[in-house]
């Protein structure tokens, strides 16, 4: 591994040398500060279909934010601030939500935004959209009052959460019919282009209603090979990656700036329930006593990330449960009566997933399986691409075990949970426990804020007990930037925004 990293380290000096590049240090400017863009490197392409009631990437989400807005949006806080609202209020029984419609909103194709625009949005979100949580909320919609400049929304019972359910409804022309290819919305970017596996081109709104972007322009790489993406990094031709792993800050030599946040998202070795030994609790129970999630964490990332215990993180504040991080303990001895209880005295073999595209997630799994042999358990490791992942893992459910991280759309509990319930179409692990159903359900039904936190709460620790998956972390968020590029900030959901960041000259 040094041997490697040795040489490609030289091959980079090599490069700059003969490119008569200086890089970060040096006196010369990228091109992205000339003509103020900045080139992003991302690891993934974008979804096939960039409509925003089809998205189902985290990844396509975090750079779609910059093009589509709800009546209201998320701020880097987590608090919901208008957006093309001007204002709205709550009545005080919860069953109605007014919107006061924002003059001089335009889209991006120049089309005035109108109430009827807003109708349509949120009628074809609530039938077209791909997240469930989402379709939930909006089918408990009594009725929609529109007039030119309000627009209310009255609901069958209260539901405390619905206003982020608001801020995810993308609102988007009525007559316009290409949002697959060249999707229209009114944040503060707008589409330009699109190089399948190649690039993703977005430009600032000058016709945008609030501050507008500093930036003119910004180009997202695509470099689905690690390599690659940090080769780019390192050489100066891209000005911001985020999702680093500790090893590549530590072998930048450009002199970048790295900050630090988390990525807002729950990893795990998540595990297919329709496949023996999976189907069997105190197999999966076994493998949750047989990783050492601390130990991982220092040999990954130098002891950043936060351990989870269950689907949800941190940022949620009252609904994480700290606790269910210590729920197993590291115990081989544990692990291995659980096996041999299960019929599996010498252990067994399977195959983990792993989307080649996330270092992360790969550096997680190769420490994974060198634990797992103490227990007697034989992992093996399948890299796959980003399209093979989505196509053959998560929507063809064909796979063993697999390492990722789900985040969520939402900022609620339902966001992260509702994947769960028994045949949800994002529950890819085919996960099915009548307890878990009924306390999902009670937290949907019940508009008092207290008592939906403590179902929530329930469903978390029927997840830890049921060892639905092996809960490992929230994982630290390494984001490289050029030295000059200032005002990257870190949000409660995994998105980028685009419209803070600026050139210091």
């Amino acid at each position: 591994m040094k041997k490697h990293l040795a040489f490609f380290l030289a091959m980079l000096m090599l490069l700059g040398l003969l490119c008569g590049c200086k890089g970060a240090t040096g006196k010369n400017t990228s091109a992205g500060m000339k003509d103020n863009s900045i080139t992003v490197g991302i690891a993934q392409d974008l979804d096939n279909s960039l409509d925003p009631y089809k998205m189902t990437a985290a990844g396509t989400r975090e750079v779609m934010f910059n093009i589509f807005e709800g009546l209201v949006k998320p701020d880097k806080d987590g608090n919901f601030v208008c957006a093309v609202a001007s204002d709205y209020s709550v009545s005080s029984d919860g069953l109605v939500y007014t919107f006061i419609l924002r003059s001089g909103v335009v889209f991006h194709n120049g089309a005035k935004v109108t109430a009827e625009d807003v109708m349509y949005s949120f009628k074809t979100c609530a039938s077209t959209s791909v997240t469930a949580a989402l379709v939930e909320a909006l089918s408990a919609v009594d009725a929609y009052e529109v007039t030119a400049t309000q627009f209310s929304i009255v609901l069958k019972e209260p539901n405390p959460d619905f206003l982020s359910y608001v801020c995810n409804v993308s609102i988007v022309p009525k007559d316009y019919h290409d949002q697959d290819t060249a999707p229209v919305g009114t944040g503060p970017f707008k589409f330009q282009s699109r190089r399948v596996l190649d690039n993703f081109v977005i430009v600032r709104n000058d016709d945008y209603y609030g501050q507008k972007a500093h930036l003119s322009k910004v180009t997202y790489r695509i470099l689905e090979d690690n390599t690659a993406l940090f080769t780019a990094l390192n050489s100066g031709s891209l000005d911001l990656v985020a999702h680093l792993t500790i090893d590549q800050t530590k072998n930048l030599t450009n002199g970048y700036r790295v900050a630090e946040g988390t990525m807002n998202l729950v990893q795990a070795i998540y595990l297919n329930h329709d496949v023996k030994p999976f189907d069997d609790v105190r197999v999966r129970q076994a493998l949750c006593y047989a990783v050492d999630v601390d130990a991982m964490l220092k040999l990954t990332s130098g002891g950043h990330g936060t351990a989870v215990g269950s689907s949800m993180y941190p940022a949620f504040g009252k609904y994480f449960d700290e606790s269910l991080a210590n729920a197993y303990p590291h115990d081989i001895a544990k692990a291995k009566q659980l096996l041999a209880e299960a019929g599996y005295p010498n252990g067994f073999s399977f195959t983990i997933k792993v989307p080649s595209n996330y270092q992360p997630h790969v550096d997680c799994a190769t420490v994974l399986v060198e634990q797992l042999k103490a227990a007697g358990i034989d992992a093996k490791i399948q890299l796959v691409d980003w399209s093979t992942w989505l196509s053959d893992v998560y929507k063809g459910r064909n796979f063993e075990a697999t390492i990722t991280g789900f985040d969520s759309s939402t900022l609620n509990a339902s966001g992260m949970l509702a994947r769960w319930e028994t045949g949800n179409g994002k529950n890819m692990i085919n996960y099915s426990n009548a307890d878990y159903d009924a306390a999902y359900r009670a937290a949907r039904a019940t508009a008092d804020d207290a008592q939906q936190t403590q179902y929530y709460k329930q469903c978390l620790a029927i997840l830890s007990q049921d060892a639905a998956n092996v809960y490992l972390q929230d994982l630290v968020d390494f984001v490289a930037t050029h030295p000059k590029l200032k005002g990257y900030e870190f949000y409660p959901l995994y998105v980028m925004d685009m419209s803070l960041l600026y050139w210091d000259k």
